[in-house]
């Protein structure tokens, strides 16, 4: 599969997003940074896209999402810029996330008293069009910091999703539909002690 960094978002399209830091540079310094990047997201991508699996990584991040329908975009970003030229419900989600970026480098630039670019040009997105992939990206997002040698396990690695799943506290992670695609939490713990093995074209190198 090729690399279409700057295809346009498809309403209701599943997506593996993401990023790292420009000539891989950190993106996160304290555990607040990671908080704010959270914060900031659901600032400006709730209401264009849903949460299915998320992790943080000190020079990288991973998400999966599912964009949400035209109608809603296009309802929800023409209500907060009444002079938009935009019309494209996909380039509308872009430009939010172009915007999320934005303000999250601002924030790091001031603190780190840097100028410059802060992630590498234009985040990755890659469409995710078989189901059968769902569970193997929900888990290669999870087990990611034990890719990259940070922790033995996963509940060792508290910005992932991987616990948030299950937890019985009211988020807007889509928790109830990762678990379906498991069938049941065994299965769900069975998956994150494989490594996935099918997966290439939707992960980062």
């Amino acid at each position: 599969m090729s690399k279409h960094y700057l295809e346009r978002l498809i309403p209701e399209a599943f997506y593996h997003i993401y990023n790292r830091g420009n000539n891989k540079i950190d993106l996160f310094y304290t555990s607040e940074n990671y908080r704010y990047f959270i914060t900031k997201f659901d600032e400006y991508l709730d209401g264009y896209v849903e949460i299915y699996a998320f992790c943080l990584m000190p020079n990288h991040f991973h998400f999966l999402i599912k964009i949400k329908s035209a109608k809603e975009i296009q309802e929800k970003f023409t209500a907060e810029n009444t002079e938009t030229k935009l019309k494209d419900a996909g380039l509308m989600v872009s430009e939010q996330f172009k915007r999320f970026f934005m303000s999250y480098a601002k924030s790091i630039n001031k603190q780190e008293n840097r100028t410059g670019s802060l992630f590498e040009k234009h985040f990755k997105r890659k469409i995710v069009d078989k189901d059968e992939y769902l569970k193997e990206l929900v888990v290669y997002i999870h087990r990611n910091p034990i890719h990259h040698n940070f922790v033995p396990n996963l509940y060792d690695y508290y910005w992932t999703s991987f616990r948030r799943v299950l937890s019985e506290r009211n988020t807007k992670l889509k928790k109830k539909e990762v678990l379906s695609w498991f069938g049941c939490l065994d299965t769900y713990f069975e998956y994150h002690h494989k490594t996935p093995k099918d997966i290439e074209d939707y992960c980062m190198e």
